[in-house]
């Protein structure tokens, strides 16, 4: 009898699953669909943060529950465990007599530490074991250079790419799969028992995300084919209000629900059937960055979580409490930083734009030691991506791949030109809302007057600056 293993990870999908159409050319009795809820991925960070929090917590919970689902159509299941991924899968391995274990590999080195445990004790059974890389737009294997050789800068990673023609053809998604052997199914753990708190959405919330491969069409499906959003996403991606400024198709990316290669074809499908134009291209172009973070990390390894960076540069960053507090607490005095904090807090998600601005305020003008901010990241985004997490973090900070080097973003500045009428900072600080016209974007230049007239006082009703700069 033939038996295959399936270790889902952050591929969390039926569409373009390389992995399923593999198993189905061996043509076997049996296929056992398996996640594990690792225990290590619900401990805390070095610097005592939840390496999951409830955010991104639920919304996994949303996508096992929402891949079970599909699998039950094809007349299979998904076995779920909780526990030490390695011990979990040697276990199922041996006693169901498994031939072949597939499975998608990942970039950074808790996960390739726990392929190579797995690998181990496999092997030491005889037990076959296929690996894959899915998790990019870009095949490794189509890349027009070497992994030793993938250029440090973004600008000419993507140069070099795009003289290349790709042919990006998706996995064809089963209509059917062979039965699961007669095993314990597991149940899926709730939020509490992985040690999570459960939440209300937040009153403020422009857009609810939920999990799974599901929503994750149905998202695609919204902003491309019935809103037509598309067509404007450059114009509108620096936004930082509203459900429809960008694609927002990152938390299912994140876990996998949503292949890239899936939106890329949709794309194509958008500008064959409605038009072709900057905004179109552009949303490539984020992909491709999202290509880009990953295969940085598999170069560089380790180096992209150094104090010192993929650069190797000492800026003797402080670990200051009291400032970074502030900061995680959006009362910093500066409403930009502070909306955008407040709005990560309440929700796990923020705009490219906002991570932008309050990476830079932490690193450059607090200068606080980065790996504090990307490790909050972590615990706080809905959408964590170690690769681009970190990558983007490394980025702002000064000591990754930006080739402008050390600079840093003028908040005011940020702020006026991204929300020029405030309403983003009167959403999500509603003790300045009243502040009519362009003070909203600096309170601390309201006089006394002022001050009375909209009913806020400062260091009273909101923070004085953190810093005078």
């Amino acid at each position: 009898m033939k038996r295959i293993l399936i270790w889902f990870r952050n591929d969390l999908r039926i569409h373009d699953q390389k992995n399923i159409i593999t198993a189905i050319k061996y043509n076997p009795d049996y296929i056992i669909p398996l996640y594990c809820f690792d225990e290590r991925q619900f401990m805390t960070t070095s610097f005592g943060f939840s390496k999951t929090g409830k955010f991104r917590g639920k919304f996994l919970l949303e996508s096992i529950t929402d891949l079970k689902a599909n699998l039950q159509k094809l007349g299979s299941n998904l076995i779920v465990r909780q526990g030490i991924t390695e011990d979990i899968i040697a276990k199922i391995a041996i006693e169901y007599q498994v031939d072949l274990l597939l499975f998608s590999e990942e970039a950074t080195s808790e996960e390739i530490n726990i392929e190579k445990r797995i690998i181990k004790k496999l092997n030491q059974e005889q037990i076959k074991i296929k690996s894959t890389w899915q998790s990019t737009l870009y095949h490794s294997d189509q890349l027009p250079f070497s992994l030793e050789d993938i250029p440090d800068l973004f600008t000419n990673f993507r140069t070099k790419i795009e003289k290349k023609t790709y042919n990006y053809i998706c996995e064809k998604t089963p209509h059917k799969l062979p039965p699961i052997p007669n095993i314990e199914i597991g149940q899926i753990p709730s939020l509490q028992k992985l040690g999570l708190t459960d939440y209300e959405i937040d009153s403020k919330v422009v857009l609810q995300f939920r999990g799974g491969e599901t929503e994750g069409i149905k998202r695609l499906n919204n902003y491309f084919w019935k809103k037509d959003c598309l067509k404007e996403y450059k114009k509108t991606r620096n936004g930082m209000l509203g459900a429809d400024y960008s694609s927002k198709f990152s938390p299912w990316l994140a876990h996998g629900c949503l292949s890239p290669r899936f939106i890329y074809q949709e794309v194509k499908k958008y500008e064959a059937q409605r038009v072709k134009n900057d905004s179109t291209y552009w949303l490539i172009f984020e992909l491709l960055w999202r290509d880009f973070f990953r295969l940085i990390a598999l170069k560089h390894g380790n180096r992209l979580f150094y104090i010192s960076g993929l650069k190797n540069v000492d800026l003797h960053w402080q670990e200051n409490w009291s400032f970074f507090e502030v900061w995680c607490e959006g009362q910093t005095g500066y409403p930009l930083i502070d909306a955008n904090m407040r709005e990560l807090k309440a929700t796990g998600f923020m705009s490219n734009r906002g991570r932008q601005n309050v990476a830079s305020f932490l690193t450059k003008n607090l200068g606080v030691n980065w790996p504090m901010g990307a490790e909050w990241f972590e615990s706080l985004l809905i959408d964590y991506d170690v690769c681009s997490n970190w990558g983007n973090w490394n980025y702002l900070a000064g000591i990754g791949n930006d080739a402008r080097g050390f600079r840093n973003f003028n908040i005011t500045k940020q702020s006026q030109n991204y929300d020029r009428n405030g309403d983003y900072l009167r959403h999500w600080l509603p003790e300045i809302a009243s502040i009519k016209g362009e003070k909203i974007h600096q309170p601390w230049m309201l006089s006394r007057e002022e001050q009375e007239e909209f009913a806020v006082k400062l260091g009273t009703d909101y923070p004085y600056k953190v810093i005078v700069s």
